[in-house]
């Protein structure tokens, strides 16, 4: 559940840089631009990209309103590039084990996702 971004990707002004080019805002109008996992704030739709970003191998990444620009070293980008692409087309899935929001990725951000609890049996 959730709908998915429809991606492009273009290679950026140096051999280490991607520009992906998504359908829909990701942010507001403000830059958000991450040097470090560190920076990657609390929780908003950036900074967890952000984190999953950085997670795959990017050493940099801003977020713009719906473009994403990551940093890479260049020898990683034919693994990477496809890898990038599926986080920002599922950043706002929430079911399935491809869903941004799914236990797994929230539990490889280092968030613990919390189950409603089962319904009582009559």
């Amino acid at each position: 559940m959730g709908q998915t971004i429809t991606v492009t990707s273009r290679v950026g002004s140096d051999d280490t840089v991607r520009i992906f080019d998504c359908n829909r805002s990701l942010t507001g109008m403000a830059i958000e631009s991450y040097a470090a996992l560190d920076e990657t704030g609390a929780g908003r739709p950036p900074d967890v990209l952000a984190r999953r970003l950085f997670d795959l191998g990017a050493t940099q990444v801003t977020v713009y309103s719906s473009g994403v620009t990551v940093i890479a070293p260049e020898d990683r980008w034919a693994v990477l590039e496809p890898e990038v692409g599926h986080a920002i087309e599922h950043l706002f899935g929430y079911y399935g084990d491809d869903a941004g929001w799914a236990p797994d990725a929230l539990r490889a951000i280092g968030v613990e996702p919390v189950f409603p609890p089962e319904p009582a049996g009559d």
